[in-house]
């Protein structure tokens, strides 16, 4: 079926509400009482990835994914943090606060959701919703696996009840292991129970909230074991009601806005990335701008009710979409158990233990390393496959926010790659008919004495010219033909540089006795060369509209060749 709409409305009403149906309703109630079982507790749980107490997680699930719902284009988008903002907004913070003091953290964090919220409305308004293709799927998936490892190693020390100084990549490593002799057993034992409840779970339960169940677990056992006495650490107290209004503080933002441009790229690529990965076709289309306008008023409006930094979470989209969502009811419903959280439970959220919150963190992270995508890469190309392993290390070695500059960056090198090489086909006529193509296993094509065929690919320009005349070089000097026929129909862009290059060529072979023709060219390529030196040097004999017609001038030829 085809999208109902195009996805240009731009009115300011939720596109569902009023298009609701009343058959909605009782997948939306299922799917948002499901998501916030799993979406409440990984919140919890990200916010201490970021240092921040763990309400903040809760006031991120319940105002940022309330705002989305109203505002955003997507239907079954689930919006609040995800591991790989957590550890970003960490890194940001350390930076501000490296003593982690709470009353500071807090403050920046909202700073920091506010600069990402008014950079990704900003983008909207200028209608940059485009940015999000320039990071390539091989280099996100290097990235995110590099998140994924920077994560679980974060997190170890928690699982095992021991105290780091946190460092670079290898001085976390070597910390970890050092203090391997000074694990708590207590602590590891509830910390493997929950990794085996959470990974068992998942495998053979999928539909149950595993999340949640740990986490209930986690406080249940903290309450009727006495295991805080066992030297197993816990939460600790969790303001109850609603949250307060917290206002930035603007002399830290100098120091913040590198940090909130990285974020606000992720933030905006991973909504994105969810909203199309779980889209129906009969939903209308996702629209970039307004996403990033939707995302960002999410932030700022968190921001002010101290949230952190936001956007839409694959994990949590896809359990709200298999579990019914048909509109952004659900997220709604979500964001109001989020609030009847905040206003009744969170008493006990106090009392669970920090190694439930790690083990939840690991089991989720380890998600965002997988093998068989690395594999997949390989198999197509080595080239990319290199480009996602460069992302990896550079989160690993680098840094979090310095691996978004060095995504970005691979990703740009290897666009310039790809553009900067364009392939040479040299042409042979399939046997008995009139398909040219490049050379094939299956049979030999024919070629024809004197003669020869090629088709460059894609734009030719400044950036691939002289790669481009390089290539045709070595064919000419290989098959010394006496006409060359270069077959343009795969060119959609000449540049003037690359139109230079042909003209200079075009003379070079004429004084050696060799005919350049031209065909197959697009409108705009021809309109180019009849204006240039090239047109009046070829004349209407050498630019000919296919390469049929080419061979059979060749072969049968009516007029003088220059």
């Amino acid at each position: 079926m085809n999208q109902q709409r195009s996805g240009k409305d731009d009115s300011l009403l939720p596109e569902w509400l009023g298009n609701y149906q009343q058959g909605w309703l009782k997948g939306d109630a299922i799917a948002g009482l499901t998501a916030a079982a799993v979406v409440i507790p990984k919140a919890l749980a990200y916010a201490t990835i970021a240092g921040l107490p763990v309400q903040i997680g809760l006031y991120t699930v319940l105002v940022p994914m309330a705002i989305y719902a109203v505002l955003g284009s997507s239907r079954p988008l689930s919006v609040s943090t995800t591991t790989t903002l957590a550890i970003l907004v960490a890194s940001a913070l350390g930076q501000v606060s490296p003593s982690g003091d709470a009353a500071t953290l807090i403050v920046a964090s909202a700073t920091l959701a506010l600069m990402v919220g008014a950079i990704l409305v900003l983008a909207g308004i200028m209608r940059l919703g485009f940015v999000a293709n320039f990071i390539s799927d091989p280099v996100l998936v290097g990235f995110k696996a590099g998140i994924g490892i920077v994560i679980v190693l974060d997190q170890l020390p928690k699982l095992l009840g021991i105290h780091i100084e946190k460092g670079g990549f290898f001085h976390n490593v070597i910390a970890t292991v050092e203090g391997l002799g000074h694990a708590s057993l207590p602590t590891v034992a509830v910390g493997v129970f929950m990794v085996l409840i959470l990974i068992g779970m998942k495998h053979f339960t999928p539909r149950l909230p595993a999340p949640l169940i740990a986490v209930a677990l986690g406080i249940l056992g903290m309450s009727v074991l006495n295991l805080e006495q066992l030297g197993v650490s816990a939460v600790g107290v969790v303001p109850i009601g609603l949250p307060e209004l917290t206002l930035p503080d603007w002399s830290i933002a100098s120091q913040l806005w590198p940090s909130a441009l990285g974020i606000a790229l992720m933030s905006f690529t991973e909504t994105i990335a969810a909203g199309r990965a779980f889209a129906r076709s009969d939903e209308p289309a996702l629209q970039p701008n307004r996403e990033l306008v939707a995302t960002g008023l999410a932030n700022i409006g968190g921001a002010l009710l101290g949230a952190m930094a936001a956007g839409g979470g694959t994990t949590q989209t896809a359990v709200n979409r298999l579990a019914g969502a048909q509109s952004q009811l659900a997220g709604l419903i979500t964001a109001g158990l989020a609030l009847g959280t905040c206003l009744l439970l969170a008493p006990f959220i106090g009392l669970m233990p920090n190694a439930t919150l790690a083990a939840v963190v690991i089991v989720y992270s380890i998600g965002l390393i997988q093998p068989s995508e690395f594999r997949e890469i390989l198999s197509v190309r080595r080239t990319e496959f290199i480009w996602a392993l460069v992302a990896l290390v550079g989160v690993m070695l680098l840094g979090t926010l310095q691996g978004i500059v060095v995504a970005i960056i691979v990703s740009l090198l290897a666009l310039a790659y790809q553009v900067s090489d364009p392939p040479v086909h040299k042409l042979g006529r399939k046997p008995g008919t009139n398909v040219y193509r490049p050379p094939c296993a299956e049979t030999e094509d024919e070629h024809f004495e004197g003669l020869l065929m090629l088709r460059p690919e894609g734009r030719i320009f400044f950036a691939n010219a002289e790669r481009l005349g390089s290539k045709i070089r070595s064919l000419i000097v290989a098959a010394a033909p006496s006409v060359v026929i270069l077959d343009l129909r795969s060119v959609f862009d000449l540049e003037y540089t690359a139109l230079k290059m042909l003209t200079a060529a075009e003379q070079r072979l004429r004084e050696r006795g060799i005919s350049l023709w031209l065909v197959g060219m697009s409108p705009s390529v021809y309109a180019m060369v009849i204006h240039a030196p090239l047109g009046v040097a070829l004349g209407d004999t050498r630019m000919l509209p296919n390469l049929e017609q080419a061979v059979a001038d060749y072969q049968h030829p009516q007029r003088d060749q220059p």
